[in-house]
């Protein structure tokens, strides 16, 4: 954004996103940039302009990116609006690109409500929920809630994947026990036994068969197959320890959350639980430090942290502190089928809701070559290019004759970011060629992708059987209104 002086913006849902995202309140804002509470207040509410300066001193005094401040969530909302006004549905409404943009910057609440309705209109219309069985049998007044995996999805999206009262109490953790990362299991299962009682067991396959953690609340045991390699066992004792010790800090969050079925609401105390054992498997400060310091280079991190490759990729989408941001990576875990099952960004990568992802993008090529880390540079259609690396990775051991598990870790950033990323060493980043890849087939409009899975829902398909072509499916250049 340019730090143009006499330019006024007015700015206030985005301006109060970035300071609910920095955990402050409008009197702690405030203060932190010389300006009244009242002013606070006028600019949030679009009463006041936001001048260049005042966008400037936010970004010096909370070390933040100005081009991240300007597009803040907008983009992301942005890309689900399009997603959702590409399908046939809306057919007979042209809504204006420059509308979907304006009510994802000026409405985010509204734009938050359109993505679950249409969520839940997804879920019906494939017939994974029966939506007027369930709302008849809900007394009145009673709320619907969509996917909760979506829901709790969009809880940690809307917090950046950042929950500093976690990090607080996880580094707290670490401090009191004070032991290096190889000693980490020993002293998680003595907090465990001589603060609250419980004792940690690693149990054989054949007595936890196909349970891998269990905590037996009558006997104060935690049972721990031996599946479990030795970084998901300290894990799995810092899980333990968070729902034990740490339980206000996960409640206040979850508060904040407003009000919540009791799925999703237990779905995210467990996400919340997982994000604090990370956090104390991997302390704030100094995996941040170490990250910056090995170029992001994730297998010597895991090395050092004494902790797994898709446990150290996660991790590094949760490096949002104000004053110490590391690179704002996106994360996602899929199958050999496709199939997504983990999706994580603290930055802006557009991620589909409503379908999956494009062939075209080599985390799905990586289990051809399953002992190499591939790296690359894709391309969107709008022209925002990324810098991403993909890996497989191997889950616990299975017994025989069982498949064993095998799942592709892919790992990116916006490219001007990639230059701080060992993996991009000896790139010439503005000048490599990137993949054209789309957000997903339903949705992406290249012509002639030789991958393509199915037509774009926003062309209308055209068949000639005189003809083939490279890809099995040809379209209208012309837009469906």
């Amino acid at each position: 954004m340019p730090a143009d002086s006499g330019k006024k913006l007015f700015v206030g849902p985005r301006f109060r996103r970035v300071r609910q995202q920095l955990g402050l309140s409008q009197t702690q804002m405030a203060e932190g940039l010389g300006l009244s509470p009242s002013y606070i207040n006028l600019i949030e509410r679009n009463q006041r302009p936001v001048t260049a300066q005042i966008l400037l001193r936010l970004a010096e005094t909370y070390d933040l990116d100005l081009r991240d401040l300007a597009t803040a969530d907008e983009d992301r909302f942005f890309a689900e609006l399009n997603e959702i006004f590409s399908d046939p549905l809306f057919r007979q409404i042209d809504v204006p690109k420059q509308e979907l943009r304006d009510l994802a910057e000026l409405c985010p609440g509204v734009t938050h409500s359109l993505q679950r309705l249409y969520a839940a209109y997804a879920e019906a219309r494939r017939g994974e929920t029966m939506v007027a069985a369930q709302m008849a049998d809900r007394d009145e007044g009673a709320r619907f809630e969509a996917n909760p995996i979506e829901r709790v999805r969009d809880l940690i999206e809307a917090n950046r994947n950042y929950f500093p009262e976690l990090e607080t109490a996880a580094e707290r953790l670490r401090d009191e026990l004070n032991v290096p990362a190889e000693a980490l299991f020993e002293a998680l299962a003595a907090r465990l036994r001589e603060k609250h009682s419980i004792l940690t067991r690693i149990m054989p396959v054949d007595v936890m068969r196909e349970t891998l953690r269990r905590f037996d609340r009558h006997r104060r045991q935690l049972l721990i197959s031996e599946l479990v390699d030795g970084p998901g066992r300290a894990f799995q004792l810092a899980f333990q320890i968070a729902l034990a010790e740490y339980s206000a800090a996960i409640e206040t969050t979850v508060g904040r959350a407003g009000p919540l079925d009791d799925t999703p609401r237990r779905l995210y105390r467990i996400t919340l639980a997982n994000y604090f054992a990370a956090a104390a498997m991997m302390p704030y400060q100094p995996f941040h430090a170490a990250a910056e310091a090995l170029g992001y280079d994730v297998n010597v991190l895991a090395q050092r942290f004494n902790t797994g490759f898709e446990q150290v990729c996660h991790r590094l989408t949760t490096l949002q502190r104000p004053n110490t941001r590391g690179v704002p990576f996106f994360m996602l875990r899929v199958d050999n089928a496709g199939n997504v099952s983990k999706r994580f960004s603290s930055g802006t990568f557009p991620f589909s809701k409503f379908g999956g992802t494009c062939p075209l993008w080599n985390v799905h090529s990586s289990f051809d070559t399953p002992d190499r880390l591939l790296s690359q540079v894709i391309e969107l259609p709008d022209g925002t290019r990324y810098f991403s690396i993909a890996q497989v990775v191997r889950r616990q051991v299975s017994p025989h004759p069982q498949p064993q598990p095998r799942f592709a870790i892919g790992l990116g950033c916006e490219i001007r970011h990639a230059a701080k990323l060992v993996y991009a060493s000896g790139i010439d980043l503005e000048k490599a060629e990137g993949t054209p890849i789309g957000v997903n087939c339903r949705l992406c409009e290249r012509e002639n992708c030789s991958q393509r899975a199915e037509p774009p829902i926003t062309r209308s398909l055209i068949l000639d059987e005189n003809t083939r072509r490279v890809s099995s499916f040809a379209f209208s250049n012309a837009r469906e209104l």
